[in-house]
């Protein structure tokens, strides 16, 4: 059965019984909590499991010269109704090793009562009683299917109880409290459907009577010894000493007839099986035999009620992501096939396709599975993420045999996106499977190597952006938040320090106090919402004495900036860390050179702060003048120098006097960086675009006069790091 199946048959189940469902979770914990009670009351002797009939009715006879009937109810608690030495009515619960009262019976509250009524029948007697049945066997059916999901994401029984990737937090704990709650619930709604059964009579009961009179002695089968208090629910007393008056025993399993004076068995009714089943069903149901099930009960119909709630939250993010095209398949010059298991990955596709329709470029967009011919395409770009041990999301299973099968007419560019987690083995599997099939491909024309994204990393998609926009020619936006989710749980940081900006500069320093267990390092990026939108503004974090460091520029009409510049100490802003581990301090490495511009210094003096290894590291940065701040960056420097955390500070400055630029100090240590990255060196630059891209060129030209080997091999070898803007 395919994944589809599934998902639907669970996700229709839940709409048509959602209601039903709610009003049976509610009362249900309600009718837990008071069985739980129930358990809690002191009328249960020490070692009652242990105390025979044999022990208790002498006792029993000596101390009430008149009993009607003894029963012992599913807390175990012993009620006795008889007549005391004092002619008085006794119905009370009972010691019964000493025959002595320890409480009276409590009846049940008339609000425990209504809830008891509301969960059976809803107020609407058989036909209720009908519909809760009927709700009962669909949630068994829901958790079946839920099991079924479950199975096929983590693909193997083994892996049932695998580490869950968090994606959001209705679909982690949906997952992970499914897990948990999966036999708790199927034994709710499979005892509850039996119940039900069982009240129409759906089961024919057969009792197996044995009415031979067994001529067993006392002293040879001693039956009322041998039968414990806890096997049995009620003893009816024989009305006289007439010996042809018994005692009626009824037992869990068995009622049976004995005679007072010999302790022969008169006679035996076997209770059928049906009986057996409904007793245990109700026991499981209830929570009625153990403290400890009605606790897992209760939390179960509390689970219930969540599950509800997160699976609507993440059928609606599902359907928030839907697929909407202006222009035909046919028609269309760029394709967007995507494969996506909970429509994440569509957020992303969604995104490149509105920025191409908006440059006035005709854009289709569809499922993976709805690959056919496109006549008039000349990109195709295929984003998808992986589901399971490497397999395709459900909307792509049948991509690779169509793909096979239908071959385009003419030469399009393909670029492959996948999406994943690196916490899986398989990371990226599917897409790096496609992309193999889309190499064999005659009329395929790759543009770009296969880009993979881990958790749904907006600032990794935005480098796969940089790259496609730069090979076709088309500037898509280059601002994560344009990928990202509305901003929620921000953490709250509190401004420490802030410098403020000389008359000739542009730039300034804020330090930010974080949660004591708030983990991240220099190279990760802050992202703030300056107007509480999604629209988020990211600045490279510099980490320092644990504390967040900024160094920012001021723009005259700035957001983002002028938002942090009006910041004063004390005050508090609420932003959220982005882990950008591409971009931190190599752990393995002797020698490394830092290149920044502007304020792209900010995680380069957190990363020589934190160099306690003492590394080799160089230090180039490019300024326009020698400001105050620049001035306390050569400060900064100098004092890591007599650490030895930093090699050498190498200032360019392009506005004084004896201006130059940072191109123009790499030139003069020309074999430095030979050197460097042809012994395994790292270069990281952070900083503007187009400083980066004038670096790069000029390392390239280096590079190929001294060795014949372009700056393209080292930054595939993981030798050239950037994270500019």
């Amino acid at each position: 059965m395919t994944l589809s199946f599934w998902r639907y048959s669970h996700l229709a189940l839940a709409l048509f019984s959602s209601l039903f469902l709610i009003l049976a979770s509610i009362t249900g914990t309600l009718l837990a909590l008071d069985a739980i009670q129930e358990k809690t009351l002191p009328y249960k002797v020490e070692n009652f499991e242990k105390i025979t009939l044999g022990e208790t009715l002498p006792i029993l006879r000596k101390t009430y010269p008149e009993i009607t009937e003894l029963s012992i109810d599913h807390n175990h608690f012993v009620t006795l109704q008889a007549i005391d030495q004092n002619d008085n009515d006794v119905n009370a619960y009972i010691d019964p090793r000493t025959g002595k009262i320890i409480g009276s019976p409590i009846k049940k509250s008339e609000f425990i009562h209504w809830v008891t009524a509301l969960h059976r029948s809803l107020f609407l007697k058989e036909t209720g009683r009908f519909i809760v049945g009927v709700i009962s066997f669909l949630l068994a059916l829901i958790s079946i299917s839920g099991f079924a999901l479950l199975l096929n994401r983590q693909r193997t029984i083994r892996g049932f109880f695998s580490k869950i990737i968090k994606e959001n937090f209705a679909q982690y704990f949906h997952i992970i409290l499914g897990r948990l709650s999966l036999i708790p619930i199927l034994i709710l709604a499979l005892s509850g459907t039996y119940l039900t059964l069982e009240k129409f009579n759906f089961f024919i009961e057969k009792k197996e009577t044995n009415s031979e009179v067994k001529t067993i002695d006392l002293k040879e089968a001693p039956v009322l010894n041998s039968i414990l208090l806890a096997d049995i629910q009620k003893i009816e007393f024989p009305f006289s000493d007439d010996p042809e008056e018994y005692y009626n025993i009824k037992l869990n399993d068995r009622e049976i007839e004995v005679n007072q004076i010999t302790g022969i068995i008169i006679r035996k009714t076997t209770s059928p099986i049906t009986t057996q089943l409904s007793n245990l069903s109700l026991d499981l149901h209830t929570g009625r035999a153990s403290i400890l099930w009605a606790i897992l009960l209760g939390i179960a119909s509390l689970n219930i009620l969540f599950f509800i709630y997160s699976g609507f939250a993440m059928t609606l993010k599902r359907r928030s992501n839907r697929i909407k095209n202006k222009f035909k398949a046919e028609e269309s010059k760029f394709i967007l096939l995507v494969g996506s298991e909970n429509g994440i990955t569509l957020r992303f596709a969604n995104a490149i396709q509105k920025q191409l329709l908006a440059y006035g470029e005709k854009a289709f967009i569809a499922e993976l599975n709805a690959y056919s011919s496109f006549p008039k395409a000349e990109h195709l770009l295929l984003f998808t993420s992986t589901h399971g041990s490497g397999d395709a999301p459900s909307n792509a299973s049948k991509f690779s045999e169509l793909l096979n099968k239908i071959e385009q007419k003419q030469k399009i560019k393909v670029s492959v996106i996948g999406f994943g987690s690196k916490a899986y083995p398989d990371f990226c599997g599917y897409a790096r499977e496609i992309d193999n099939l889309l190499a064999k491909q005659i009329w395929t024309e790759r543009i770009l190597e296969l880009q993979t994204i881990n958790d749904k990393s907006a600032v990794e998609f935005v480098r796969w952006v940089k790259l496609w926009s730069a090979k076709t020619g088309i500037s898509l936006s280059t601002t994560p938040s344009i990928y990202n989710d509305v901003p929620k749980d921000l953490e709250k940081l509190v401004v420490l320090e802030k410098t403020t900006i000389a008359s000739n500069g542009f730039t300034f320093i804020l330090t930010l106090k974080t949660n004591r267990n708030t983990k991240f390092e220099s190279g990760d990026l802050l992202a703030i919402y300056p107007e509480n939108d999604s629209r988020e503004r990211l600045y490279s974090i510099g980490k320092s004495n644990g504390n967040i460091q900024l160094a920012v520029k001021l723009h005259p009409s700035g957001i983002g900036s002028g938002y942090l510049y009006n910041l004063e100490p004390g005050e508090v802003i609420k932003a959220r860390i982005i882990k950008n581990p591409t971009f931190h301090f190599p752990k393995k490495v002797t020698k490394v050179a830092l290149i920044s511009n502007g304020t792209g210094i900010a995680p380069f003096l957190g990363m020589i702060d934190q160099n306690k290894k003492k590394t080799e590291i160089h230090l180039y940065s490019g300024f326009r003048k020698a400001t105050e701040t620049v001035l306390g960056y050569k400060k900064f420097a100098n004092k890591m120098i007599e650490k030895q955390q930093l090699k050498s500070f190498n200032l360019a400055l392009s506005r004084e006097e004896e201006h130059h630029y940072v191109m123009d100090l790499i030139r003069r240590d020309t074999q430095f960086f030979i050197d460097l990255l042809m012994n395994g060196g790292i270069v990281m630059l952070c900083g503007s675009l187009a400083m980066q891209k004038d670096v790069e060129s000029v390392l390239d030209e280096l590079c190929l006069a001294k060795s014949n080997t372009g700056i393209a091999y080292y930054k595939s070898n993981g030798q050239v790091l950037s994270d500019c803007y």
